[in-house]
Order: structure tokens, then C-alpha cells, then sequence
């Protein structure tokens, strides 16, 4: 299935990207800001999270059960989700409801009334939120070792901020804020899938072309800077030890972002990468296991996981660490590196048929590249990826100095390695 991306750039900043595919009778429609966790001020923490949630608590025309029945009749799921470096909003309808799907849309995210009850219970909602998380291991790992990792930076801030920062956002805050930052030059409208780009940008024009751009907010945007760390929290009532090891990497905008890709799936992105066969299938000590890379637009960070019992930490970490010192010892051989290719490009082809891959796509490309990548080139490239490039990136990144180690759980005081 070809693309037939278009993009255009209104007056007041709002951009609009469109990527007909013929054939369907649905489409994806979203709306996306390009602002996140990491562009809030540390007192309003957690806040663009906050906003994600509220919007869906009514407008000047549409109350909460408004919209909650609209999204049922439209039948389609409208997902939001909040990131460190942006906020995305998606709905995927047939054809003949896509004007009611937009005007709903719009309706949210131009027009909510963040009633100062309905504030104060969604105060309630997302601390519970927040306690949730913390009682999952892997996420509460997560955080934690993103705090120390990006020690002093808004890329280690939580993305649903804290109880404290939370119970702050009233009505008045998070108007302020919403007006600031939800405007045009901030916004990405993508369609993908049964619709035209005029009939996109006609939507775009008709409920956001005569908006403005409201008052500036100032991000503190900084390059984040990566501080080695090595802490474990004890939590004596889980069965299982939960631990990451990490480096810095490569940011999203890098050109040897597709070696990355490689060599991120050789160590630990699949059922056959050598984590997976050495930690699980051979020796039997974790469930979950495998690695994977976070690349944000100026900072990346490479990191391994596993979850397996307190007297096999050692193991798993010893097994970890000696895959990649034989990366920069020998290198991936071609079976893995082809191996690998398949893996990409297969999942690059399959995600050409689901328009909410395509969807969130065009978004994620206008935000890190300023522009669309077509899937012919990125192929090629991935393709042309050999051996000695994924080598040079392991030893550029995989240095004993830099590795952070992390973990959670019941783990011994003495464990007999060393990172």
C-alpha cells in the first residue's frame, strides 16, 4: 500500500498532514500537541497529563455524558495519551462519521470548561493513578531510575507529576495553562486512511483556522545531560527482583537511528535476539527479559530489563553485561543482521495497512524532523545498514564507565557484582 502524504501550514501555525489510502472505509483522525512532561515548569509537574484527562470532562456545548455517549455512537475508541515530549489525542471511525469524529475532537480540545468540581475529582482520579503505578514494579522502576538518570532534567520528571503537584491544578491553573500552550503553533492535525487532504484541511480551517496563538510559554528546554546511577530500592514483599541496565544513546534525529534500531533487536527485541535465548530459553531464569531504546529529539537511552528471583540477579546481570562487551569484542554476525532486517522491515510494511500506525506517523515525523520521512527511504536505509556501523555504535555507547544499574525488589545486600 503506497503513500500519498500532503502537508500544509495555515497562517496562525497549525500544521495539517494527510496520508489517503485507498481501498478503506475508515480513517484515523488526530490531533496532536507538541508539548509534553519535559516542556512543563517543575511547579505544574504533571499538568499536560492532567489537561489530557480533563478535556474529556465537558465543554461549553458538550457535557462528560455528551461526550462519553458521542463516543460510543461514533463507534470508535478515542485513545489520549501524554508523553515526556508530546501529547497525542486519536480516534478511528468509518468514513461516514469522520465530521462528527473531528467536530468532537475539536470540541474537547478548543473549547473545555474544566469545571472546578469535576477538577477536584479528576485530582482524586489521577493520584490514585499515580499510586497504581507505584505499585507496579516495571513502572515504578521506571520512574525512579528516569529521575536519577536525568537527574535535574524535565526528561526524568514523572509524566503524571506527583500527589503534591497534582492537588494544585484548579480550575484557574489549568485554564491558564491550557490556553498557553493547546494553540496552533503547538497543534498537528493528521488524518490517515479513507479521507481526502482537502476535506482534512477543510476541517482544520473550519474549527481551528480562526484561532490565534495565544501567550507564550516559556519551556526551559535544555539539553539533558546523562548522570551514571546505581541505587536499589528495597521493597521485601515482591517475589521477583525487577532491574535495568542503561547507557546514553543516540537521540531520535540521529542518522544512525536505524542502526540502532538493529542493534537494539540483535541484544534483546525478540524471541530469538540473544537475551532472550541466553536469559529465558537456556537458562531459564526470567519470564521478561529484553532491551530496548527511548530517543527523545536531543538525548537517547539504551536499557535491558529483566524481572527473575533475588539469587539469580547476579547471573542475569553477568549474562547482560558480557553480550554487550561481545558486541564490541566481535560485532553481530550477518545471520543476526539480516535476521534483524526482516524483523524491521517487516513491521515497517504491516504498519502501512493500520492507519492508526500511519496516523500516529505523520505526527511523530513532523514533530522530530520537521518534515515526512516516505517509508521507501527509510527501508532503504535500514537495509543498508552493515555490520561495522551497528560495532561502531555499540562502542561509542557500550562503555563500563557509563552503565547505570537499577532495581527494585527483595534484592541481597551483598551481590557479588559489580557495574
Amino acid at each position: 500500500m503506497k503513500e500519498s502524504i500532503r502537508t500544509s501550514r495555515l497562517t496562525n501555525g497549525l500544521t495539517v498532514i494527510s496520508d489517503e489510502m485507498l481501498g478503506l472505509r475508515s480513517a484515523t483522525i488526530g490531533i496532536f500537541l507538541r508539548r509534553g512532561a519535559r516542556h512543563e515548569p517543575a511547579h505544574l509537574n504533571g499538568i499536560t497529563h492532567f489537561i489530557e484527562h480533563a478535556v474529556f470532562k465537558g465543554t461549553s456545548s458538550r457535557s462528560m455524558l455528551d461526550i462519553a455517549r458521542e463516543m460510543d455512537r461514533l463507534g470508535g475508541n478515542l485513545d489520549a495519551f501524554t508523553m515526556h515530549e508530546e501529547t497525542g489525542f486519536a480516534i478511528k471511525v468509518v468514513d461516514t462519521e469522520i465530521d462528527n469524529a473531528f467536530s468532537l475532537m475539536a470540541d474537547m480540545l478548543c473549547d473545555p470548561v474544566f469545571d472546578a468540581k469535576e477538577m477536584k475529582r479528576e485530582q482524586k482520579v489521577i493520584i490514585e493513578e499515580i499510586k497504581m503505578t507505584d505499585d507496579n514494579p516495571e513502572e515504578h522502576l521506571t520512574d525512579l531510575f528516569n529521575e536519577r538518570f536525568f537527574k535535574g532534567h524535565t526528561l526524568g520528571s514523572r509524566i503524571a507529576g506527583t500527589a503534591k503537584s497534582v492537588r494544585t491544578f484548579n480550575q484557574d491553573v489549568v485554564t491558564d495553562y491550557h490556553s498557553r500552550v493547546f494553540t496552533p503553533e503547538n497543534l498537528i492535525i493528521v488524518g490517515a486512511g479513507a479521507i481526502t487532504h482537502s476535506h482534512l484541511l477543510g476541517l482544520a480551517r473550519k474549527f481551528f483556522g480562526k484561532r490565534s496563538n495565544g501567550k507564550r510559554i516559556r519551556t526551559g528546554l535544555s539539553r539533558p545531560r546523562a548522570s551514571k546511577t546505581v541505587f536499589v530500592k528495597q521493597k521485601k514483599e515482591l517475589e521477583q527482583v525487577h532491574l535495568v541496565l542503561a547507557t546514553p544513546f543516540i537521540p531520535a534525529t540521529s542518522d544512525k537511528r536505524y542502526a540502532a534500531d538493529l542493534l537494539v533487536n540483535i541484544i534483546g527485541g525478540g524471541t530469538s535476539s540473544r537475551l532472550w535465548q541466553k536469559v529465558r530459553e537456556e537458562r531459564g531464569l526470567a519470564y521478561s527479559v529484553g532491551a530496548s531504546a527511548a530517543l527523545y529529539q536531543d538525548a537517547g537511552v539504551f536499557s535491558i530489563y529483566a524481572g527473575t528471583s533475588p539469587d539469580q540477579v547476579k547471573e542475569v546481570v553477568d549474562i547482560a553485561l558480557d553480550e554487550m562487551r561481545r558486541i564490541l569484542r566481535e560485532g553481530v554476525s550477518e545471520t543476526e543482521l539480516e535476521l534483524a532486517k526482516s524483523q524491521s522491515v517487516s513491521a515497517i510494511v504491516l504498519g502501512l495497512e493500520d492507519s492508526g500506525v500511519r496516523a500516529g506517523t505523520l505526527a511523530r515525523m513532523e514533530m522530530v524532523h520537521g518534515r515526512q520521512i516516505s517509508v521507501e527511504d527509510s527501508l532503504k536505509r535500514l537495509r543498508a545498514v552493515n555490520a561495522s556501523e551497528i560495532k561502531s555504535l555499540a562502542r561509542r555507547f557500550f562503555r563500563e564507565e557509563d552503565i547505570s544499574f537499577a532495581a527494585i525488589g527483595n534484592l541481597p545486600k551483598r551481590t557479588g557484582f559489580r557495574v
